[in-house]
């Protein structure tokens, strides 16, 4: 076993007991906050809050913009449970799949990633951001992009939980099927994730394209695009019609490595230095953000390289944002987008950050915002010192029109009885909760507004 561990964390609370989020929109107060040290030490914790009457929610990387993780009971920080097994040979290969491997839940991405590439694997798919906790990641549907490709949840082969009661149970498809389905993506609420079994593959290598286009040019090729690549999105400019384009496709792992040397200017402008810059003058004056954005979107250069999946997947972001998410039908992106352009024209409000478009395939995990459909995300940031409930009020709207399904870690304002609609198994779902968790342990008022307990 690989133990892995991490110095500061980030996620715990400050010396006067507040736990703020990462982006600073969820502020709570729990009445304890502990690291245990393994599986046994969780179950004491979770049957000593138990007794004391204590709600108990876990928290990984702290990157969620809803209050998953808020209470004033019992805060389980996993960062200690950060171990990766020895990887075990598929005996037949599911696709690409070639080995499984035990991972703690409290791993973080990057270091899985990392402890991965040493064992000559990695990760099918991943999203773009690497902060979170394997836990936090699979819990909330993290997704990363393709067309092809599916999101995080549908690489768990196994789960590993502890109850309420303190008892520790493995569920996955052989075993226990339907608690599997419930807990890959599971939202905390049936117990604590300790361990998660992932299928893996080995090392590849990605080449990224990047170049900037007219917005129509990409919503009129977009089925050849997804259809000649593997990994496709765009970041579509606000208050203009360019977009910056990104295909990822795997090539052989002898490839040399082609450098980013074009990429700093780029990188710059999308997501940390220069950005904060850009996104401080449209707070200061936001009627000068359309003109900042064209300037922006015309800076970009056209790029190409090569590198390790994980280094491809993964971007840099330094600047703090809100951000909504939702996933519509694949089909309905083209209206999505023209109905968000006619309210920001119509509006007046004025958007800094680029909007990111994602594709996934249809899976068939009981939560996942990709479940039974063809998939096109469309996410929406604002800068975290401006006010975005005017905006996200009008996405929800817009996105809600077209049956668009929230992604379960960024802010959105729907309930039960809208989720019910988009949702099939979502009573499924909430069946296994009430059968493992009757008291609702691991339920918060955020939980417990959305899923109508």
């Amino acid at each position: 076993m690989d133990v892995l561990s991490r110095a500061p964390r980030p996620h715990a609370p400050t010396p006067d007991g507040t736990w703020r989020n990462w982006s600073g929109s969820v502020v709570c107060r729990p009445a304890a906050f502990v690291e245990p040290a393994d599986a046994a030490d969780v179950a004491r914790h979770v049957t000593q809050a138990v007794a004391d009457g204590r709600g108990v929610r876990v928290v990984g990387g702290g990157h969620s913009f809803t209050p998953l993780v808020a209470t004033d009971g019992l805060l389980l920080g996993l960062d200690r449970l950060a171990f990766v097994d020895e990887p075990v040979a598929l005996a037949a290969p599911e696709g690409r799949a070639t080995h499984t491997v035990r991972v703690g839940a409290g791993l973080r991405l990057h270091d899985l990633n990392r402890a991965l590439a040493r064992l000559g694997l990695a990760m099918g798919n991943l999203g773009d951001i690497d902060h979170q906790s394997v836990a936090g990641a699979i819990s909330t549907g993290t997704h990363g992009t393709g067309g092809v490709a599916a999101g995080l949840a549908t690489q768990v082969r196994a789960v590993e939980l502890v109850l309420a009661d303190g008892t520790r149970i493995t569920a996955s498809r052989a075993e226990r099927p339907e608690l599997f389905e419930a807990a890959r993506l599971g939202l905390g609420t049936l117990g604590v994730l300790v361990a998660v079994t992932l299928a893996v593959e080995p090392t590849y290598v990605l080449e990224a394209r990047e170049e900037p286009w007219p917005l129509d040019r990409v919503l009129d090729g977009l089925d050849d695009l997804l259809a000649a690549n593997e990994h496709v999105e765009f970041y579509w400019f606000p208050h203009t019609r360019r977009a910056l384009t990104k295909r990822n496709n795997r090539r052989p792992v002898s490839d040399a490595p082609l450098g980013r040397v074009r990429g700093f200017v780029d990188d710059e402008l999308l997501s940390n230095g220069l950005f904060e810059v850009v996104n401080r003058v449209g707070r200061l004056a936001p009627r000068a953000i359309p003109r900042l954005n064209a300037v922006s979107s015309r800076a970009l250069s056209a790029r190409r390289f090569t590198a390790p999946s994980h280094e491809v997947f993964v971007s840099p972001r330094r600047v703090r944002f809100h951000e909504t998410e939702w996933a519509v039908p694949h089909e309905a992106l083209p209206a999505v987008l023209a109905e968000l352009e006619t309210w920001l024209e119509r509006s007046g409000e004025h958007v800094s950050f680029p909007m990111e478009v994602r594709f996934a395939a249809p899976d068939d995990v009981w939560l996942s915002t990709a479940y039974g459909r063809r998939t096109a995300y469309v996410a929406v940031h604002q800068y975290w010192r401006t006010d975005r409930r005017r905006l996200f009020a009008a996405v929800q709207e817009i996105m809600v029109a077209h049956e668009g399904r929230p992604h379960w870690g960024k802010e959105h304002a729907v309930a039960r009885d809208y989720l019910e609609t988009v949702y099939p198994r979502l009573g499924d779902h909430l069946a296994v909760r009430a059968d493992v968790d009757p008291s609702g342990t691991f339920l918060n008022p955020h939980v417990r507004q959305v899923l109508g307990l």
